[in-house]
């Protein structure tokens, strides 16, 4: 119990320490002295994290896909190098994540609600000006090569 009690005052106080305590004691195989409830916490919270980092990402391309379209007038080079740049980091991050790929539609679907919200703030222009639901395809959104015609 007391060896219980040290892990939960290590986690709640000084994460970097717990972290490094439990890494050895894993390594070492004591298992029976890890804190497995908190290890576990942790590697599903990491798993969430990359989950959100694709959405970020994802939110990034959109909204700069967004204002390309409703907005031609006002394209830049900034807007363009941010869309080709979130696209290769998405491709970097789907090839360390593969199973990440199953999920796009999903993560598509929260990022262009924000990405949307954002557009709106950002342009000045009416929500009702952009689709409800995102109008591109995963393969559209991820194409280096792949840009909007402009609405008007």
């Amino acid at each position: 119990m007391a060896a219980e009690m040290n892990n939960q005052q290590l986690y709640d106080q000084d994460f970097y320490a717990w972290a490094n305590e439990q890494a050895g004691l894993l390594r070492a195989g004591r298992l029976s002295e890890a804190d497995i409830e908190h290890i576990a916490e942790e590697i599903e919270s990491m798993g969430k994290s990359e989950k959100r980092e694709l959405v970020s990402r994802l939110t990034v391309v959109l909204l700069h896909l967004l204002k390309w379209q409703f907005q031609p007038g006002l394209r830049s080079a900034s807007w363009e190098a941010s869309v080709q740049v979130q696209r290769l980091k998405l491709v970097d991050h789907l090839a360390d994540n593969p199973s990440l790929k199953s999920q796009m539609p999903d993560a598509i679907t929260a990022a262009y609600r924000v990405g949307r919200i954002e557009a709106v703030a950002e342009t000045g222009l009416g929500k009702a000006i952009f689709p409800q639901t995102c109008p591109w395809t995963c393969d559209q959104i991820m194409d280096q090569d792949f840009w909007p015609e402009a609405t008007n």
